[in-house]
């Protein structure tokens, strides 16, 4: 169609009346309408750029009745559009077909790759040619991956390439190898969670929240409660909570009622939003979060404190929460309190395969409790306390960096890139060389990221198989 109408705009601007156009004004092999609900005859080459609408966007962008639908067609669940297109092409193709499709680059991420190019790889599919990631060239601020495939093809592909690179294969994460993904290890669930989402303005002043936190009768200090968001941890010098929020956690409306003070701010600012949402039925208590985490709050019983960290940035920040601080959706939390385990997940061998194992936005990482942390083997050393010794003194050196000068981690890690608190920058390498040690592994292995991430794989396969006991929580 391209090129009818550029030569027809030729032939007509230049007067080229003896110059035939092209016969392509047959368009009768041009359908319009919905690609995914209409049937694909069955074909040698299919070539398509699917729209872009993440998976939390899709009921907004497409309806409930449509989501359902996708749910129901495809029986995958919600995930980003561009992934149903993907299933699509592969099942259409015939036997020694080519496809070449443009996704957002969740394809190969998480959730959106075990409905897309797994499946693809799994039937009979191999990656020919592929960018991993890239800018898209339009206004949509996405990054995009570019996949070709071959469905079962007679032969083995001459040359296969990614990101220009000439490999001997592409795995369906879009790296190098036949690498197959990490397994969810049994003893690593239910301790990390993304925090809590109240769904509504739940948020209260901070000069009424401090007034009625001094109230002891009721004692409103048990739910207006500090509320940790991802940037009081990337950019608060004290990685502390900037503002308060009404939370009843699981509590019942005569319960809450307790608490009327803070029941009448919430019934005002909250209510109306929560009962007039999409979301309201997976929980219609108005009152309380939408998504209040009560077994998250039921693994803190005994904990002196827990672990928060950032859900999504350029960096992968941790810092230590007193149980009475409310950790948002922005923020991933986990039922931890040792020092052993903050020196685990701050140190290079956890951050490197949380970076590689997590999905990102734009070029930020999205740390994902369920493929990063599940996935991750712990050490079990017999002694804990080298670890957990220099993450206290890690802690205090930054702490008291970021104190003085008033600055947050986000900050303070940039000037250490470049260069600065050299004390700083070799605490940190004498936390990852602790690790390796736990593990078992040489000292250079907690520089290499590629190394470590290969040797955490095994390691993740062998506990899996049952061949490595397993219980580093115990």
């Amino acid at each position: 169609v391209t090129l009818w109408m550029g030569q027809k705009q030729a032939v007509d601007e230049l007067g080229l009346d003896h110059e035939q156009v092209l016969p392509l004004t047959n368009l009768s092999g041009i359908v319009r309408g919905d690609a995914l609900k209409i049937e694909w005859p069955r074909a040698d080459a299919i070539i398509s750029n699917p729209p872009y609408h993440g998976d939390r966007r899709l009921r907004g962008e497409l309806g409930d009745d449509y989501v359902e639908w996708l749910k129901a067609e495809f029986k995958v669940g919600v995930k980003d559009y561009c992934v149903y297109w993907f299933r699509k092409a592969h099942d259409r193709l015939v036997a020694g077909g080519r496809a070449g499709l443009v996704g957002t680059n969740s394809i190969s991420q998480n959730r959106g790759r075990g409905a897309s190019l797994d499946y693809v790889v799994e039937n009979g599919g191999v990656i020919t040619n592929a960018i991993s990631s890239q800018d898209w060239s339009g206004e949509a601020a996405v990054d995009v991956s570019i996949v070709n495939w071959v469905k079962r093809p007679m032969n083995a592909p001459p040359k296969i390439a990614l990101d220009g690179t000439v490999v001997e294969s592409i795995a369906s994460s879009l790296r190098p190898g036949q690498e197959r993904e990490p397994t969810r290890l049994t003893k690593n669930a239910r301790i990390a969670y993304q925090g809590m989402l109240p769904g509504a303005n739940y948020l209260v002043d901070a000069m009424v929240a401090k007034r009625l936190r001094m109230t002891a009768h009721p004692p409103y200090a048990e739910v207006i409660r500090p509320y940790l968001v991802g940037d009081d941890i990337a950019n608060d010098p004290e990685q502390a909570p900037s503002r308060y929020i009404v939370d009843f956690g699981v509590r019942s409306l005569e319960e809450a009622m307790g608490y009327p003070d803070a029941l009448q701010i919430i019934g005002l600012q909250a209510r109306h939003d929560r009962e007039t949402s999409r979301s309201y039925s997976r929980n219609p208590r108005w009152w309380q979060f939408l998504w209040p985490r009560p077994v998250f709050r039921q693994r803190l019983s005994g904990l002196s404190r827990y672990l928060a960290g950032t859900a999504t940035g350029k960096r992968i920040l941790f810092c230590w929460c007193d149980l009475s601080t409310v950790a948002s959706n922005a923020t991933n939390v986990f039922a931890l309190d040792d020092d052993f385990f903050f020196g685990i997940m701050t140190s290079r061998p956890h951050t490197a395969w949380a970076a590689t194992r997590s999905s990102t936005l734009e070029n930020r990482i999205r740390y994902t409790p369920s493929s990063a942390f599940e996935t991750f083997p712990f050490p079990q050393p017999s002694d804990k306390e080298p670890i957990a010794e220099v993450s206290r003194r890690l802690i205090a050196r930054r702490s008291e960096i970021c104190l003085e000068r008033q600055i947050g981690l986000t900050k303070l890690y940039n000037e250490v890139d470049d260069g600065a608190y050299r004390d700083l920058s070799e605490l940190h390498v004498a936390l990852d060389e602790a690790v390796a040690a736990a593990y078992g592994w040489p000292a250079s292995a907690a520089h290499d990221p590629q190394e470590s991430n290969r040797l955490l794989l095994e390691l993740n396969r062998e506990i899996a198989a049952g061949r490595v006991p397993y219980d580093p929580f115990r």
